[in-house]
């Protein structure tokens, strides 16, 4: 009895011990798991702080160099704005206990760099059969400065006159656009009834406090009801008769998942448009080369597009290149992929009045399609598939780069809104 008495001791002292060691090493992990974690916190505090800089200063990258000849001190290039992004970003990491930190630019080539990677090592010790080992952990976290969420009614949505059909209201125009698909509808024997149309951000916010699914009901100041551009038609019946003639009457479905739901696509918001005769530089930014500016005068009169927004394309695809040719295959000042030129009738891309006025024509059909600039910007970007499957700027970074320079590129020079902002997101 005494002898098992004392295996029993002996069995307990080594479970015990065999516990002891297990917390030691347990306890070495957690520490290691907790320098990790730090580390990621300080990269991610730092890259966030390095696109806060970019978002701050960028404005400054598009003030003139010079004012009357004298140096103009709120101008930055290039260069001078990474510098800053890449200060705060270390700063900032070396304020959470980062020993340093690699920065990087991924589209750092562009006219207007809009993302930042920041990379921390963290020294983490681990303890194994009695010895200890220092291992290197390197994390990374990535920043961009972005366009803002669909916000296509920026500005307090639609304040002008409403005309009323069905008891529903809508802008003039719209109501004598759905005169003329009513009609044409109850020609064919089909009714078409409206269940909505203009809707105030108070009416919106409560639908979404009802149903709060953006994928149903858009959350308040998001919704493109608040344009008066935009009826929900019924009954189901009607749905086949819409999808095959709502177009004629300039009606188009905006969702794919919403066979109830036409826009109103003539006299979409843009911004404004030159004025004069068209062969003046009107409201053109002061990027824009002389040459150029009778050109986009035109085009933007002749297809109801803001010529600055035209032009600062044109900046952001080939920095006015009428011969640019991308890796991709995009080719010509407005940087048309082969088949999109075809399109629309592009023959020789490489001539720049009429690149430009195919990118006209092509940017009034995507504001008409998506009712947004971002959205537009996007769709010419990445295609209006990609657009449609989202109603959102895809996550691409490119794309997201490209909307992100072309609205702080307007921004830059004077522009009113153009239905988003821009806003600072941690990607990775």
């Amino acid at each position: 009895m005494r002898r098992r008495e004392g295996q029993a001791s002996v069995l307990l002292v080594a479970a015990l011990a065999a516990v002891l060691v297990g917390v030691v090493v347990l306890g070495s992990a957690a520490r290691g798991v907790a320098r990790e974690a730090a580390a990621q916190r300080a990269a991610d505090l730092a890259a966030l702080a390095g696109a806060r800089a970019m978002h701050v200063a960028t404005p400054r990258l598009f003030e003139p160099p010079e004012i009357d000849g004298v140096a103009n001190p709120r101008h930055l290039d290039r260069a001078a704005f990474l510098v800053l992004a890449r200060e705060a970003a270390v700063g900032v990491a070396q304020a959470n206990g980062a020993d340093g930190a690699a920065v990087r630019f991924p589209d750092g080539d562009s006219f207007a760099p809009m993302r930042i990677r920041v990379g921390v090592r963290a020294v983490v010790e681990v303890r194994r059969n009695d010895a200890r080992r220092r291992t290197a952990v390197a994390v990374v976290a990535e920043a961009e400065v972005a366009p803002t969420l669909l916000d296509p009614a920026a500005g307090g949505g639609y304040d002008g006159p409403l005309a009323y059909r069905q008891g529903k209201p809508m802008r003039p125009d719209v109501a004598q656009a759905f005169d003329r698909m009513e009609r044409a509808a109850r020609a064919d024997g089909v009714t078409l009834l409206i269940t909505s149309a203009y809707r105030s951000d108070a009416e919106q916010a409560e639908l979404f406090r009802r149903r709060p699914d953006p994928r149903w009901v858009a959350p308040p100041g998001r919704s493109l009801h608040r344009l008066a551009t935009e009826l929900d038609l019924g009954p189901q019946a009607a749905y086949g008769w819409l999808a095959a003639n709502a177009g004629r009457f300039h009606f188009t479905q905006r969702y794919a998942w919403e066979p109830w739901h036409y826009g109103f696509t003539l006299n979409a918001r843009s911004t404004e448009r030159t004025g004069g005769d068209g062969a003046t530089r009107g409201s053109l930014p002061p990027f824009v080369p002389e040459r150029y500016a009778p050109v986009l005068a035109r085009a933007a009169q002749r297809w109801n597009v803001s010529a600055a927004l035209l032009a600062a394309q044109i900046y952001a695809e080939s920095n006015f290149n009428p011969f640019a040719r991308s890796p991709a295959g995009a080719q010509g000042i407005a940087q048309f992929m082969p088949g999109t030129a075809r399109a629309m009738g592009l023959t020789n891309p490489f001539d720049a009045v009429a690149a430009i006025d195919a990118q006209a024509h092509l940017m009034r059909d995507l504001l008409r399609r998506f009712a947004s600039v971002p959205l537009a910007l996007a769709a010419y970007n990445a295609g209006p598939g990609a657009v449609a499957g989202c109603m959102c700027v895809p996550p691409y970074p490119e794309t997201r780069g490209y909307v992100a320079r072309i609205l702080a590129l307007l921004h830059g020079a004077g522009e009113p809104a153009t239905g988003a902002g821009l806003t600072v997101r941690l990607v990775r």
